[in-house]
């Protein structure tokens, strides 16, 4: 019952809608601009800046955001000037040095009168924060979060590859053990997160777009909760497979860009580009005449 979560078909595409007042919204976990290259690649970064160049998005909410104050990572400016964003919102859940910076972070070409974070019970570095803008002379509470990972070890990258290979011995009843109790762990804490989220969205005095990197499927309970009076976009506009992780298990879909009933949403994309562990997705919305 949740394919189409999953899968779109969509015979009829409605890109090429004209749509006044329309507004393009990313969502994009960057994996720190590739901080420690991951990817063997020191051109990254700038290739994430052009893309987004390329892609002109009128909001974009970073997860897994890196900045620091002098060196090659001079994020939080360098995103206002090459791409001429002139609003920013973020949140440092991790600060080393006093200027080496991670976190989460939205900018908006749309002016940005308010902000604000949701609470969770027990600090940690997930978070998500939300940003009030003036778009087509309304306000809309614009929500990015970044919500908990299984934070599987290499000892347990070792044990999944290593099930089913005759010519390994594993342990398999210690292996499942330590990984269902990291499964465990994160879902209750995203349980207790995703709880604190949809409260604060239920008491948010404007229509709402959710953008974020859920780190859950669309069978999961943070899901579930989410879209209960929200419209995700994939579902709503997307076409084909909705994957958005890229890691060691591809194939989730994980990432997320969410609407309350004031937008439609008439296009939505996953990029293909591999400059994270996550492609990009985006949405344009139009908003709806009462």
């Amino acid at each position: 019952f949740h394919f189409n979560t999953i899968y779109q078909f969509r015979w009829n595409d409605k890109v090429n809608e004209q749509a006044e007042e329309s507004i393009k919204v990313m969502s994009f976990n960057v994996r720190l601009f590739d901080l420690y290259n991951w990817s063997k690649n020191k051109e990254t970064r700038k290739a994430i800046f052009d893309f987004i160049k390329k892609e002109k998005p009128d909001i974009i909410a970073f997860q897994e955001f890196y900045a620091d104050d002098d060196n090659e990572f001079i994020n939080v400016d360098s995103l206002k000037q090459i791409l001429q964003f002139p609003y920013n919102d973020y949140e440092f859940t991790l600060t080393l040095r006093k200027k080496h910076h991670w976190g989460i972070a939205t900018y908006s070409k749309h002016k940005i009168i308010g902000s604000g974070h949701v609470n969770f019970r027990v600090k940690s570095n997930n978070v998500c924060i939300y940003s009030d803008m003036l778009i087509n002379k309304d306000t809309v509470r614009v929500y990015n979060m970044h919500l908990q990972s299984i934070h599987l070890l290499k000892e347990d990258y070792k044990f999944i590859d290593a099930l089913g290979k005759d010519s390994v011995e594993v342990d398999e009843y210690q292996g499942s053990r330590k990984i269902a109790g990291r499964l465990k762990r994160a879902f209750i804490k995203r349980a207790e997160q995703v709880d604190s989220v949809a409260k604060s969205i239920k008491n948010s005095p404007y229509p709402v777009i959710v953008c974020g990197d859920f780190n859950d499927t669309p069978a999961s309970y943070t899901y579930q909760t989410m879209t209960t009076n929200l419209t995700d976009a994939f579902v709503e506009a997307g076409k084909g497979w909705g994957k958005t992780y890229i890691g060691i298990f591809p194939s989730y879909r994980i990432d997320y860009i969410l609407h309350s009933s004031k937008f439609e949403a008439f296009e939505y994309v996953t990029h293909q580009e591999k400059l994270s562990d996550h492609y990009a997705i985006s949405s344009k919305l139009k908003t709806i005449k009462n």
